[in-house]
Protein backbone atom coordinates (compact mmCIF):
# COMPACT_ATOMS: atom_id res chain seq x y z
CA UNK A 1 0.00 0.00 0.00
CA UNK A 2 1.81 2.91 -0.94
CA UNK A 3 0.52 6.72 -0.06
CA UNK A 4 -2.31 7.42 -2.62
CA UNK A 5 -4.08 4.52 -1.12
CA UNK A 6 -3.92 6.06 2.11
CA UNK A 7 -4.54 9.48 0.76
CA UNK A 8 -7.77 7.44 -0.93
CA UNK A 9 -8.65 5.80 2.19
CA UNK A 10 -8.81 8.89 4.35
CA UNK A 11 -10.71 10.78 1.45
CA UNK A 12 -13.92 7.99 1.37
CA UNK A 13 -15.47 9.13 3.99
CA UNK A 14 -16.72 12.01 2.49
CA UNK A 15 -18.58 9.55 0.22
CA UNK A 16 -21.19 10.19 2.33
CA UNK A 17 -21.60 13.46 3.29
CA UNK A 18 -24.19 16.01 2.15
CA UNK A 19 -24.31 17.67 -0.95
CA UNK A 20 -24.15 20.90 1.07
CA UNK A 21 -20.91 20.19 2.74
CA UNK A 22 -17.49 21.38 1.84
CA UNK A 23 -15.26 18.55 -0.07
CA UNK A 24 -11.31 18.60 0.07
CA UNK A 25 -11.14 18.26 -3.69
CA UNK A 26 -12.84 22.17 -3.08
CA UNK A 27 -10.04 23.35 -0.45
CA UNK A 28 -8.11 26.46 -1.54
CA UNK A 29 -5.13 27.79 0.19
CA UNK A 30 -3.84 31.22 -0.45
CA UNK A 31 -0.16 30.03 -1.23
CA UNK A 32 -0.24 26.75 -2.81
CA UNK A 33 2.15 23.50 -1.58
CA UNK A 34 2.30 19.98 -2.30
CA UNK A 35 -0.20 17.49 -0.67
CA UNK A 36 0.57 14.87 2.03
CA UNK A 37 -1.75 11.94 3.13
CA UNK A 38 -3.72 14.03 5.25
CA UNK A 39 -7.06 15.73 3.58
CA UNK A 40 -6.28 19.42 3.72
CA UNK A 41 -8.85 20.34 6.61
CA UNK A 42 -7.48 17.40 8.40
CA UNK A 43 -4.23 18.91 8.28
CA UNK A 44 -5.04 22.53 9.24
CA UNK A 45 -5.80 21.05 12.70
CA UNK A 46 -2.52 19.88 13.41
CA UNK A 47 -0.92 23.31 12.36
CA UNK A 48 -3.35 24.51 14.60
CA UNK A 49 -2.65 22.43 17.58
CA UNK A 50 0.99 22.29 17.23
CA UNK A 51 1.42 26.05 16.96
CA UNK A 52 2.57 28.25 19.96
CA UNK A 53 -0.40 30.17 20.12
CA UNK A 54 -2.64 27.38 20.77
CA UNK A 55 -0.41 26.40 23.54
CA UNK A 56 -1.27 30.32 25.03
CA UNK A 57 -5.23 29.42 24.94
CA UNK A 58 -4.04 27.32 28.48
CA UNK A 59 -3.77 30.56 30.23
CA UNK A 60 -5.58 32.69 28.82
CA UNK A 61 -9.52 34.21 30.13
CA UNK A 62 -13.31 33.06 29.26
CA UNK A 63 -15.16 34.97 31.11
CA UNK A 64 -13.55 35.10 35.05
CA UNK A 65 -9.73 36.41 35.45
CA UNK A 66 -7.15 35.58 38.26
CA UNK A 67 -9.92 33.59 40.57
CA UNK A 68 -8.56 30.73 42.79
CA UNK A 69 -10.87 27.97 41.45
CA UNK A 70 -9.35 25.43 39.34
CA UNK A 71 -12.73 24.59 37.91
CA UNK A 72 -13.18 28.09 36.08
CA UNK A 73 -13.41 27.51 32.42
CA UNK A 74 -10.46 28.85 30.60
CA UNK A 75 -10.22 29.64 26.85
CA UNK A 76 -8.51 26.47 26.14
CA UNK A 77 -11.62 24.29 27.96
CA UNK A 78 -13.48 27.11 25.22
CA UNK A 79 -12.15 26.11 22.12
CA UNK A 80 -12.36 22.53 22.96
CA UNK A 81 -16.24 22.85 23.81
CA UNK A 82 -17.01 24.46 20.66
CA UNK A 83 -15.23 21.30 18.80
CA UNK A 84 -17.35 18.83 20.42
CA UNK A 85 -20.67 20.97 19.88
CA UNK A 86 -19.75 21.63 16.38
CA UNK A 87 -18.95 18.33 15.19
CA UNK A 88 -21.67 16.80 17.39
CA UNK A 89 -23.78 18.60 15.14
CA UNK A 90 -21.58 18.39 12.02
CA UNK A 91 -21.79 14.42 12.06
CA UNK A 92 -25.47 14.02 12.25
CA UNK A 93 -26.00 16.79 9.31
CA UNK A 94 -23.52 15.03 7.73
CA UNK A 95 -20.97 17.86 7.33
CA UNK A 96 -17.15 18.14 7.16
CA UNK A 97 -15.97 17.46 10.43
CA UNK A 98 -11.99 18.08 9.93
CA UNK A 99 -13.44 21.46 8.79
CA UNK A 100 -15.48 22.15 11.90
CA UNK A 101 -12.86 21.18 13.99
CA UNK A 102 -10.07 23.28 12.32
CA UNK A 103 -12.55 26.60 12.58
CA UNK A 104 -13.29 25.80 16.20
CA UNK A 105 -10.09 24.93 17.43
CA UNK A 106 -8.71 28.20 15.60
CA UNK A 107 -11.38 30.54 16.30
CA UNK A 108 -10.43 32.40 19.43
CA UNK A 109 -6.69 32.11 18.69
CA UNK A 110 -6.16 35.79 18.45
CA UNK A 111 -8.09 36.77 21.69
CA UNK A 112 -5.84 39.37 24.02
CA UNK A 113 -5.20 38.53 28.08
CA UNK A 114 -8.15 39.00 30.40
CA UNK A 115 -10.95 38.08 27.89
CA UNK A 116 -13.24 40.35 25.86
CA UNK A 117 -12.33 43.19 28.49
CA UNK A 118 -8.66 43.12 27.29
CA UNK A 119 -10.22 42.98 23.59
CA UNK A 120 -12.21 46.41 24.46
CA UNK A 121 -8.98 47.88 25.75
CA UNK A 122 -6.81 47.14 23.15
CA UNK A 123 -9.54 48.02 20.69
CA UNK A 124 -9.88 51.69 22.16
CA UNK A 125 -5.99 51.90 21.59
CA UNK A 126 -6.06 50.34 18.01
CA UNK A 127 -8.75 53.12 17.07
CA UNK A 128 -6.73 55.90 18.73
CA UNK A 129 -3.01 54.58 17.20
CA UNK A 130 -3.82 53.20 14.04
CA UNK A 131 -7.29 54.49 13.24
CA UNK A 132 -8.47 50.67 13.13
CA UNK A 133 -10.59 48.52 14.74
CA UNK A 134 -9.03 45.60 17.09
CA UNK A 135 -11.68 42.46 17.37
CA UNK A 136 -10.19 39.05 18.13
CA UNK A 137 -11.68 37.14 14.99
CA UNK A 138 -9.93 39.31 12.58
CA UNK A 139 -6.97 38.98 14.90
CA UNK A 140 -7.05 35.26 14.80
CA UNK A 141 -7.06 35.56 11.07
CA UNK A 142 -3.97 37.83 11.39
CA UNK A 143 -2.24 35.37 13.29
CA UNK A 144 -2.45 32.41 11.31
CA UNK A 145 -1.55 34.83 8.23
CA UNK A 146 1.17 36.93 9.76
CA UNK A 147 2.47 36.18 13.28
CA UNK A 148 2.36 32.26 13.87
CA UNK A 149 5.76 30.26 12.94
CA UNK A 150 7.74 33.38 13.18
CA UNK A 151 5.63 35.77 11.24
CA UNK A 152 5.67 32.96 7.93
CA UNK A 153 1.94 31.98 9.04
CA UNK A 154 0.49 29.18 8.65
CA UNK A 155 -1.12 28.68 5.31
CA UNK A 156 -4.18 27.91 6.20
CA UNK A 157 -7.13 26.46 4.15
CA UNK A 158 -9.26 30.01 2.67
CA UNK A 159 -12.16 28.05 4.16
CA UNK A 160 -10.51 27.64 7.49
CA UNK A 161 -9.51 31.00 7.60
CA UNK A 162 -13.20 32.20 6.19
CA UNK A 163 -14.86 30.28 9.28
CA UNK A 164 -12.55 31.65 11.99
CA UNK A 165 -12.89 35.76 10.27
CA UNK A 166 -17.08 34.95 10.82
CA UNK A 167 -17.70 32.93 13.93
CA UNK A 168 -19.05 36.10 16.02
CA UNK A 169 -20.45 34.10 19.15
CA UNK A 170 -21.77 37.63 20.18
CA UNK A 171 -24.19 38.08 17.27
CA UNK A 172 -27.11 35.42 17.62
CA UNK A 173 -29.41 34.60 14.49
CA UNK A 174 -31.96 31.88 14.01
CA UNK A 175 -31.18 31.07 10.38
CA UNK A 176 -27.43 30.78 9.52
CA UNK A 177 -26.98 31.06 5.81
CA UNK A 178 -23.53 30.22 4.33
CA UNK A 179 -22.16 32.42 0.98
CA UNK A 180 -21.75 29.75 -0.78
CA UNK A 181 -20.37 32.17 -3.82
CA UNK A 182 -17.67 33.67 -1.49
CA UNK A 183 -13.96 33.32 -2.99
CA UNK A 184 -10.69 33.67 -1.92
CA UNK A 185 -10.61 37.44 -2.90
CA UNK A 186 -13.76 38.46 -1.43
CA UNK A 187 -12.20 36.58 1.88
CA UNK A 188 -9.37 38.94 1.87
CA UNK A 189 -11.37 42.10 1.15
CA UNK A 190 -13.87 41.54 4.06
CA UNK A 191 -10.79 40.29 6.02
CA UNK A 192 -9.04 43.82 5.28
CA UNK A 193 -12.37 45.85 5.40
CA UNK A 194 -13.00 44.93 9.36
CA UNK A 195 -10.08 46.72 10.47
CA UNK A 196 -11.74 49.94 9.17
CA UNK A 197 -15.07 49.28 9.52
CA UNK A 198 -17.05 47.39 12.79
CA UNK A 199 -20.16 46.71 10.85
CA UNK A 200 -18.15 44.84 8.39
CA UNK A 201 -17.36 42.63 10.71
CA UNK A 202 -20.86 42.07 11.87
CA UNK A 203 -22.30 41.50 8.17
CA UNK A 204 -19.74 38.73 7.11
CA UNK A 205 -21.09 35.34 6.87
CA UNK A 206 -19.08 31.76 6.26
CA UNK A 207 -18.58 30.84 2.91
CA UNK A 208 -19.29 26.92 4.24
CA UNK A 209 -22.19 25.40 6.13
CA UNK A 210 -19.46 23.90 8.64
CA UNK A 211 -18.80 27.94 9.24
CA UNK A 212 -22.11 28.45 10.16
CA UNK A 213 -22.03 25.66 12.55
CA UNK A 214 -18.99 26.32 14.27
CA UNK A 215 -20.46 29.85 14.67
CA UNK A 216 -23.97 28.79 16.12
CA UNK A 217 -21.45 26.35 18.13
CA UNK A 218 -19.88 29.18 20.19
CA UNK A 219 -22.96 30.21 21.35
CA UNK A 220 -24.17 27.04 22.40
CA UNK A 221 -20.74 25.95 24.40
CA UNK A 222 -20.55 29.17 26.18
CA UNK A 223 -24.04 29.95 27.23
CA UNK A 224 -24.07 27.03 29.62
CA UNK A 225 -21.39 26.61 30.78
CA UNK A 226 -20.72 30.15 31.68
CA UNK A 227 -23.93 29.82 33.83
CA UNK A 228 -22.22 27.04 35.65
CA UNK A 229 -19.38 28.75 36.32
CA UNK A 230 -21.18 31.95 37.74
CA UNK A 231 -23.01 28.91 40.04
CA UNK A 232 -19.48 27.54 40.89
CA UNK A 233 -18.13 30.46 42.56
CA UNK A 234 -21.30 32.11 44.22
CA UNK A 235 -22.50 34.88 41.94
CA UNK A 236 -25.63 33.02 41.09
CA UNK A 237 -28.14 30.64 41.98
CA UNK A 238 -29.86 28.16 39.42
CA UNK A 239 -32.85 29.81 40.64
CA UNK A 240 -32.18 33.14 39.45
CA UNK A 241 -32.67 31.63 35.77
CA UNK A 242 -36.23 32.82 34.97
CA UNK A 243 -38.77 30.11 34.57
CA UNK A 244 -39.31 31.51 30.96
CA UNK A 245 -35.90 29.91 30.07
CA UNK A 246 -35.75 27.10 32.11
CA UNK A 247 -38.77 25.90 30.22
CA UNK A 248 -37.45 25.80 27.05
CA UNK A 249 -33.83 25.65 27.91
CA UNK A 250 -33.75 23.70 30.87
CA UNK A 251 -31.51 25.41 33.99
CA UNK A 252 -27.85 22.84 33.58
CA UNK A 253 -25.45 23.40 30.94
CA UNK A 254 -25.97 19.83 29.82
CA UNK A 255 -29.97 20.41 29.28
CA UNK A 256 -28.88 23.32 27.44
CA UNK A 257 -26.23 22.24 24.92
CA UNK A 258 -28.60 18.80 24.11
CA UNK A 259 -31.79 20.61 23.75
CA UNK A 260 -30.23 23.63 21.05
CA UNK A 261 -28.69 20.63 19.76
CA UNK A 262 -31.72 18.66 19.04
CA UNK A 263 -33.35 21.74 17.57
CA UNK A 264 -30.53 22.65 15.07
CA UNK A 265 -30.50 18.84 14.16
CA UNK A 266 -34.40 18.86 13.09
CA UNK A 267 -34.74 22.09 11.88
CA UNK A 268 -31.65 21.76 9.60
CA UNK A 269 -31.27 18.74 7.92
CA UNK A 270 -30.29 18.16 4.31
CA UNK A 271 -30.71 22.23 4.55
CA UNK A 272 -28.70 24.73 3.13
CA UNK A 273 -28.80 26.87 6.07
CA UNK A 274 -28.83 25.91 9.95
CA UNK A 275 -31.57 26.63 11.65
CA UNK A 276 -33.11 27.63 15.17
CA UNK A 277 -36.78 26.95 16.13
CA UNK A 278 -38.34 30.07 17.27
CA UNK A 279 -39.05 28.94 20.56
CA UNK A 280 -35.21 28.20 21.31
CA UNK A 281 -34.27 31.27 19.18
CA UNK A 282 -35.86 33.72 21.58
CA UNK A 283 -35.14 31.80 24.45
CA UNK A 284 -31.18 31.72 23.58
CA UNK A 285 -31.83 35.42 23.02
CA UNK A 286 -33.43 35.56 26.72
CA UNK A 287 -30.41 34.13 28.32
CA UNK A 288 -28.11 35.75 26.56
CA UNK A 289 -29.34 38.93 27.79
CA UNK A 290 -29.32 37.35 31.23
CA UNK A 291 -25.98 36.44 31.23
CA UNK A 292 -24.88 40.02 30.48
CA UNK A 293 -26.56 41.34 33.01
CA UNK A 294 -26.43 38.46 36.04
CA UNK A 295 -22.39 37.73 34.63
CA UNK A 296 -20.67 39.57 32.37
CA UNK A 297 -21.12 43.08 33.64
CA UNK A 298 -20.45 41.41 37.56
CA UNK A 299 -17.24 39.80 36.31
CA UNK A 300 -15.07 42.51 37.00
CA UNK A 301 -14.85 45.42 39.86
CA UNK A 302 -14.78 48.84 38.72
CA UNK A 303 -11.17 49.14 40.77
CA UNK A 304 -9.87 45.64 38.63
CA UNK A 305 -11.43 47.68 35.33
CA UNK A 306 -9.25 50.66 36.07
CA UNK A 307 -6.01 48.21 36.69
CA UNK A 308 -6.55 46.48 33.56
CA UNK A 309 -7.25 49.54 31.70
CA UNK A 310 -3.78 51.24 33.09
CA UNK A 311 -1.98 48.24 32.00
CA UNK A 312 -2.82 47.78 28.87
CA UNK A 313 -1.86 51.49 28.09
CA UNK A 314 1.18 51.45 30.58
CA UNK A 315 2.57 48.63 28.69
CA UNK A 316 1.87 49.58 25.06
CA UNK A 317 3.34 52.77 25.67
CA UNK A 318 6.80 51.16 26.91
CA UNK A 319 6.87 48.69 24.64
CA UNK A 320 6.50 51.61 21.54
CA UNK A 321 8.97 53.21 23.33
CA UNK A 322 11.27 50.12 23.56
CA UNK A 323 11.02 49.53 20.08
CA UNK A 324 11.66 53.34 18.79
CA UNK A 325 14.52 53.67 21.00
CA UNK A 326 16.15 50.09 20.05
CA UNK A 327 16.20 48.76 23.59
CA UNK A 328 17.37 45.12 22.54
CA UNK A 329 17.03 43.97 25.96
CA UNK A 330 13.29 44.75 26.13
CA UNK A 331 10.67 41.71 26.17
CA UNK A 332 9.47 42.43 22.84
CA UNK A 333 12.91 42.17 21.39
CA UNK A 334 13.89 39.48 23.20
CA UNK A 335 10.53 36.95 23.05
CA UNK A 336 9.17 38.69 19.93
CA UNK A 337 10.80 40.81 17.44
CA UNK A 338 13.96 38.51 17.29
CA UNK A 339 12.01 36.10 16.38
CA UNK A 340 10.32 37.35 13.50
CA UNK A 341 11.40 37.20 9.98
CA UNK A 342 12.05 39.59 7.55
CA UNK A 343 9.02 39.82 5.79
CA UNK A 344 6.40 40.47 9.21
CA UNK A 345 9.20 42.91 10.33
CA UNK A 346 9.54 45.14 7.04
CA UNK A 347 5.85 45.24 6.37
CA UNK A 348 4.35 45.73 9.82
CA UNK A 349 4.58 49.28 11.40
CA UNK A 350 6.08 49.47 15.48
CA UNK A 351 2.52 50.20 16.85
CA UNK A 352 1.15 47.00 15.24
CA UNK A 353 3.89 44.58 16.62
CA UNK A 354 3.40 46.21 19.90
CA UNK A 355 -0.21 45.41 19.34
CA UNK A 356 0.52 42.32 18.12
CA UNK A 357 2.59 41.14 20.88
CA UNK A 358 0.58 42.46 24.08
CA UNK A 359 -2.52 40.70 22.07
CA UNK A 360 -0.48 37.40 21.90
CA UNK A 361 0.03 37.42 25.66
CA UNK A 362 -1.24 35.01 28.81
CA UNK A 363 -2.80 36.47 31.42
CA UNK A 364 -0.01 35.41 33.95
CA UNK A 365 2.71 37.33 31.57
CA UNK A 366 0.40 40.26 30.71
CA UNK A 367 -0.16 40.61 34.60
CA UNK A 368 3.58 40.26 35.45
CA UNK A 369 5.31 42.11 32.62
CA UNK A 370 3.25 45.03 34.69
CA UNK A 371 3.84 44.74 37.95
CA UNK A 372 7.25 44.82 36.67
CA UNK A 373 7.55 47.94 34.35
CA UNK A 374 5.83 49.41 37.52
Amino acid sequence: MDYNDIKSILLKREEGLSKYATKSSSAIRLVSEEDDIRPPFFRDIDRIIHSISYTRYIDKTQVFSFLDNDHISKRIVHVQLVSKVARTIGRCLNLNEDLIEAIALGHDIGHTPIGHVGESILNEISKKELNEYFMHNVQSVRTYLDIDNNGLGKNLTVQVLDGILCHNGEILNNIYEPNFNKTKEDFLKEYHDCYKSIESSKKVRPMTLEGCVVRISDVIAYIGRDIEDAIQIGLLKRSDIPESITNVLGNNNKDIINIIILDIIKNSYNKPYIKLSDDVYKSIFALKDFNYEKIYKKANTKEKLAYYKDAFNKLYSKYLSDLEYTKKDSNIYTLFINNMNRKYLDNTSNKRKVIDFIAGMTDDYFIKSYEKMK
